[in-house]
């Protein structure tokens, strides 16, 4: 199915990767929101569960390994263009999860990756879910400090 005027929404995930008080970001290299920082994830394949998804969506994306430990939210995204015709519809569904391995990297569809800090992610022009997803992530799962899992 095309992504882009989808004849129905497309299920995607996304992964709030938390470090003590860092949250890791991509740069998005494709439509919707190309340049964009945004958490990391994209499209379920046929066949896959939604943490496994998000697994290989941060790994291909941050070259980073991660353990998922829970469920955030589900968001929708839908856009529309200038025809007021739908051009984007996402069903998202966030997970919180922590690295627990590979070098950071950025690739597949992201342009860059690195790690933001809370306060520097609120003073980000970006996504108001993304902001909201990533607050409630830490509400509900606290700071994870990798060395203590």
């Amino acid at each position: 199915m095309d992504r882009r005027y989808p004849t129905r929404p497309i299920v995607g995930v996304g992964a709030v990767v938390m470090d003590s008080d860092m949250v890791l970001m991509i740069k998005r290299g494709k439509p919707p929101r190309q340049g964009s920082w945004s958490l990391p994830g994209g499209a379920q394949e046929l066949g896959e569960t939604i943490r496994e998804a998000a697994r290989r969506e941060v790994r291909e994306e941050t070259g980073l390994q991660i353990e998922i430990f829970g469920l955030i939210d589900v968001v929708d995204s839908v856009r529309s263009d200038a025809d007021d015709k739908i051009e984007y519809h996402y069903t998202l569904i966030d997970l919180a999860g922590y690295s627990v391995g590979g070098t950071l990297m950025a690739g597949g569809d992201a342009q860059d990756c690195r790690w933001f800090t809370r306060t520097e992610i609120n003073a980000m022009d970006i996504w108001s879910e993304t902001k909201r997803i990533i607050s409630l992530a830490g509400d509900k799962f606290g700071a994870i400090d990798k060395s203590n899992n």
